[in-house]
């Protein structure tokens, strides 16, 4: 029998699902990605079919192996990592959804937030749960569903339904239908999870009026919970880890102490602090979440979840042409020597941490007849930098921890010149490594600790390294000048679409 040589990280994202195999010393092997629809039935809703996820999943997890022309003999365990909050309800018989997965950026039930809010709410939910009352989260999206699909709230209500996080869906079809499950850090952004107490709250469910049948058992990240079944594989692997993307990008970046931080440069921007075994409450409203759980002992974090970072981007490509690839922005930005005084908040889908805004919207400030598409081009890149100070001052004055370091990754952290200005405008030093799939990792990292792969915490630390360091002699005065202005700026759009 071939030995188990691999890891298979199945990365379920937003846009794409990926697939990828890693070895003993973190070296990836191969890599298989398939985007899949997008769909907008109306302003302000986005949802996924789940069968196109399970099935682009699926197909790129075989993809691969058979690049690396390998077997399934040869994985010694399988790690899911997922986007986070986008809501799943099936039929627990047939398997098939009831309802398109809404997916975490819908809109649809802020209205339903702001009532209980009205209804004194919030605070209550905050307590439990370490998040703040808004439509991001999984709860209100289940609720919709059962009340919105004909019959759904009755066989709910009888048994016959369950809600899952996207790992949960996984989870569900790996395993033939055999284990309902989620991990902690998965569960911990439902607002039906008492981060406190470590189980689903009944209260919470009543409040939202979701039955606690639909629930799946919650488990560590790091454990296994099920083999996969015939039709996935030749051979049946163990699935032994799993973790929400910023969790697991947060365990990939080795932020294994506390007081360490990572922000991940997506189409949104998302960053977390290692607060140890306390659940830090913020007083900044960001967000404090379960990071991860190994064996009994439970890690928490700081959370602030920037909507708009590396979408900003794609705006300029796609709605203002700008540029025609997204990879220009950084030339572009480079041709002038400064914003010339523009600024850009891009709060098109609201305003996340610290503001939590929904009715924020987009605005360019300081345009005089000699801005150029290049000075807008920079100051798209700056307000990337200028949100992610924005909470990690907000984190500084939660944790009382100060920040000397931030670990970088995702798509943009490739770019110099922001991480250059990412250095300056926070006065951190910035730190890249060398290897950016960090979301994979830590989802290898967390299957590979469950079935002995690799040893320990020490052994995986050992692996992840350096690629690149930013610092930058920025005046303070010049940063107070910047941030004075961004502020300014920022005051503008609130609340604007109410």
């Amino acid at each position: 029998m071939a030995k188990a040589k691999y890891i298979l990280a199945l990365d379920q994202g937003t846009t794409s699902s990926r697939a990828l195999v890693i070895d003993h010393e973190g070296n990836v092997g191969a890599v298989a990605q398939k985007e899949f629809r997008q769909i907008f039935p109306q302003s302000g809703w986005v949802e996924h079919d789940p069968n196109e996820i399970w099935s682009s999943q699926a197909g790129v997890a075989a993809e691969a192996l058979a690049r690396m022309n390998i077997d399934a003999r040869q994985i010694a365990a399988i790690g899911i990592t997922n986007q986070r909050e986008t809501t799943v309800v099936w039929d627990r018989k047939t398997g098939e959804p009831v309802h398109n997965a809404i997916v975490w950026q819908d809109r649809r039930t802020s209205a339903f937030c702001d009532e209980l809010k009205e209804a004194g709410m919030a605070e209550t939910i905050r307590r439990k749960t370490g998040l703040v009352l808004d439509a991001y989260f999984s709860a209100t999206k289940i609720r919709w569903i059962l009340d919105h699909v004909p019959g759904a709230r009755q066989r709910a209500l009888a048994g016959e339904l369950a809600f899952g996080t996207v790992d949960s869906w996984l989870v569900w079809k790996l395993t033939g239908g055999r284990v309902h499950a989620t991990d902690i850090s998965n569960a911990s952004r439902t607002l039906l999870f008492n981060i406190h107490e470590r189980k689903w709250d009944e209260q919470l469910c009543s409040l939202f009026d979701v039955p606690p049948t639909m629930l799946p058992e919650v488990t560590s990240c790091s454990e296994a919970i099920g083999v996969t079944q015939a039709g996935f594989a030749a051979a049946p692997i163990p699935i032994a880890g799993m973790a929400g993307d910023q969790q697991a990008a947060m365990f990939g970046q080795m932020c294994t102490r506390e007081g360490m931080i990572k922000n991940t440069y997506g189409t949104g921007c998302f960053i977390m602090m290692n607060t140890g075994n306390q659940a830090k409450d913020s007083k900044n409203n960001l967000l404090t979440t379960v990071a991860w759980k190994l064996g009994d002992r439970v890690t928490y974090a700081l959370e602030g979840s920037i909507f708009i970072g590396g979408a900003v981007v794609q705006w300029l490509r796609d709605g203002l042409h700008c540029i025609a690839r997204s990879d220009e922005v950084e030339s572009l930005a480079n041709s002038v020597p400064d914003n010339g005084g523009v600024y850009v908040v891009p709060a098109f889908a609201g305003l996340g941490a610290p503001y939590w805004d929904q009715y924020a919207r987009g605005a360019i400030f300081g345009i005089t007849r000699g801005t150029t598409d290049a000075h807008i081009a920079r100051a798209c890149l700056e307000s990337i930098a200028f949100q992610t100070k924005d909470v990690l001052d907000a984190m500084t004055d939660d944790a009382g921890i100060p920040i000397t370091e931030l670990r970088v990754d995702g798509g943009a952290s490739i770019n110099n010149a922001l991480m250059e200005f990412q250095a300056g405008v926070t006065g951190v030093k910035v730190i890249r490594p060398r290897t950016l799939e960090t979301t994979a990792m830590g989802a290898a990292f967390f299957a590979g600790l469950a079935v002995g792969y690799w040893k320990d915490l020490a052994e995986i630390q050992a692996i992840w390294k350096k690629d690149a360091e930013f610092e930058s002699p920025m005046p303070a005065e010049t940063r107070a000048a910047l941030l004075k202005n961004w502020h300014k700026a920022v005051d503008r759009v609130r609340d604007w679409d109410r």
